[in-house]
């Protein structure tokens, strides 16, 4: 079982940044891909940004150029910088994580609890 802890959200004005950061822990033998995604008032749930264990990363076209997604493997822990924030940004961001059971290479996808992230003047 893993559990996922976000934090860094907050209300900032346009054109600013925030860091959000999402620590697993738990059991697992190990955590494969990462990711970040986004759910505001009214709308599904849509991928942000993801970053598989080599450190591929793929972003949706909306946040090319202003976020960057990180991990630290031995901290088990992913980032997502987010610079020049816009108000369509606004939403609660959820991490997400695919975690190998062990020898058997069989992985569960866990989600965090969410963070909100407020973008507005």
């Amino acid at each position: 079982q893993v559990q996922l802890v976000e934090s860094g959200g907050g209300l900032v004005q346009p054109g600013g940044s925030l860091r959000l950061s999402c620590v697993a822990s738990g059991s697992f033998f190990s955590i494969n891909t990462m990711g970040w995604y986004r759910q505001a008032p009214g709308k599904q749930r849509d991928m942000v940004a993801t970053i598989i264990s080599g450190g591929t990363t793929k972003y949706a076209d909306s946040v090319k150029g202003r976020f960057t997604i990180s991990r630290d493997n031995a901290k088990n822990t992913v980032y997502l910088q987010m610079n020049s924030l816009k108000a369509e940004d606004t939403a609660v961001y959820y991490c997400n994580v695919e975690a190998r059971r062990g020898w058997s290479y069989l992985t569960d996808l866990y989600w965090g609890q969410g963070t909100q992230v407020t973008v507005s003047s």
